[in-house]
């Protein structure tokens, strides 16, 4: 079944181009289904990038989902257009006058700051507020993982020394957790931040139960015990390239970065890198919608 979206968001070219089923406005309202509404609050600079990413992952699900794309009233964009934001995103005023089945934090490129200095703190502290009874099931990734950990539970984030970006591999620490099912033993999760949180943390506050972690990474799938709330500190939606582009980008301003781990081939910058987490990322969200979202949200969500 097909996500919904407006007939001009420019993703849409590349997922029908991938097979990837999508319906535009005036086609949905001809069928007689309740969709799944879906909020993606996108923090992400490069937003039409982190669009096409997470609406691959979320079509990929026998579910019709209807789409809404939330911007920051409080947040001058210098990477998007305004006439972009203006047509293809709704602002959280918005968001605050509906309900959703399901809601999506991404990570923003602010995490080695103080969350206080954020300029959208505030206005994203309320979002995550609105969330607890308004939202069915929400999904932190990166540093709206920490976000939400620090606002909700009071959990701090600490900076690492270097930059953690690459591949890595994690391990499940629960049995038969519907959000991991079909998982592999092993399974790789790709990370780029500059900060983490303390296990010790984690395990000190009884609403929160760790789902796996990474010897290299540390804890990395983590929710709340009412299944609520969705916590992922890494980025199973990138694309093959996006850490190559992350690495390319930052090394071309003189910054310098480590090389992304497990990801170019024998570490040859040179050589193209290819994707192993793809089936993780589908499977992962596939998960959430169903275990999460569809499966535990009432039909009239009031």
């Amino acid at each position: 079944m097909p996500i919904r979206i407006q007939s001009d968001l420019p993703a849409r070219q590349t997922l029908e181009k991938e097979n990837i089923f999508v319906m535009t406005e005036k086609r949905a309202s001809m069928q007689d289904i309740r969709p799944l509404k879906i909020a993606i609050v996108n923090l992400m600079p490069t937003k039409e990038t982190t669009e096409t990413q997470l609406l691959r992952l979320l079509g990929n699900t026998p579910l019709q989902i209807d789409i809404s794309l939330i911007r920051m009233e409080n947040h001058e964009s210098k990477n998007t257009d305004p006439s972009y934001l203006d047509r293809f995103y709704i602002p959280s005023s918005e968001l605050f006058k509906q309900k959703f089945d399901g809601m999506i934090i991404t990570g923003a490129p602010v995490e080695q700051m103080e969350f206080e200095e954020v300029d959208y703190w505030k206005e994203l502290c309320t979002i995550m507020d609105y969330a607890h009874t308004n939202v069915y099931s929400t999904l932190f990734l990166c540093w709206g993982c920490f976000a939400g950990l620090y606002h909700n539970y009071g959990i701090k984030k600490y900076p690492l020394e270097r930059k953690m970006s690459g591949i890595f591999m994690n391990e499940r620490t629960v049995d038969g957790e519907p959000l991991l099912r079909g998982f592999d033993d092993t399974f790789p999760i790709p990370q780029s931040r500059h900060t983490t949180i303390h296990k010790e943390d984690i395990l000190q506050n009884t609403k929160l139960q760790i789902l796996a972690e990474s010897a290299e990474a540390g804890v990395t799938i983590i929710k709340s015990k009412d299944n609520r709330e969705i916590f992922m500190t890494g980025h199973l939606e990138y694309d093959t390239m996006t850490l190559s582009d992350e690495y390319w980008r930052d090394t071309d301003k003189g910054l310098k970065m480590p090389l992304p781990k497990n990801y170019f081939p024998t570490n040859n910058i040179n050589r193209m890198p290819t994707s192993y987490w793809r089936a993780t990322a589908h499977l992962f969200y596939s998960n959430w919608l169903n275990y999460y979202v569809y499966q535990e949200t009432p039909f009239n969500f009031i």
